[in-house]
C-alpha cells in the first residue's frame, strides 16, 4: 500500500480539496509554491499512463474546477500541471500555482510550510472550489 492509498484511506491525515469515487486531491506537504495539490487516482498504479483509459479521461475533468479554485486563491499567471510519478509508486498529478516555467522545476527545493499555512490554503481552495473554481 502506497502513502497515498493510506492517505486515500485516511490512515495519513491530508489536507483534503476534493474527492469523488475514483479520485483524491490533497495539499502537498511539501510544496513547490503555496497552494500546490496532488490529484491522485483511488486506483493504486504506479504509472499514470498504465491507467485504465476511464481514469485517464477523467482526470482532467475532476482536476479543472480545482485548477481554477488554485488561480483564484493564489496570486499567479495560471495553474500549471506537471506529471513526474518518480516520488511515489503512485500516478499522481501535480496542480501548482505558477508564474513562469521555472515553478515547476522539481530539483529545486521544496517550501517548508507550516501547519497553520497550509490549512489556510486549504480553506482557500476549498472556498473557492465551492464557489464554482
Amino acid at each position: 500500500m502506497t502513502i497515498f492509498s493510506k492517505i486515500i484511506a485516511g490512515q495519513i491525515p491530508s489536507y483534503k480539496i476534493a474527492e469523488d469515487d475514483h479520485f483524491f486531491a490533497f495539499l502537498d506537504i511539501f510544496p513547490l509554491r503555496e497552494g500546490h495539490v496532488l490529484v491522485v487516482p483511488k486506483t493504486e498504479t504506479d504509472n499514470l499512463f498504465d491507467l485504465p483509459d476511464e481514469y485517464l479521461s477523467r482526470l482532467l475533468v475532476f482536476a479543472q474546477p480545482i485548477a481554477k479554485a488554485i488561480e483564484k486563491s493564489f496570486p499567479c499567471n495560471r495553474c500549471g500541471m506537471s506529471v513526474v510519478g518518480l516520488e511515489v509508486p503512485h500516478a499522481h498529478l501535480h496542480l501548482v500555482p505558477i508564474d513562469s516555467s521555472d515553478d515547476l522545476n522539481f530539483t529545486r527545493g521544496k517550501l517548508k510550510v507550516s501547519e497553520a499555512a497550509l490549512r489556510a490554503a486549504q480553506d482557500k481552495i476549498c472556498k473557492n472550489l465551492e464557489n464554482g473554481g
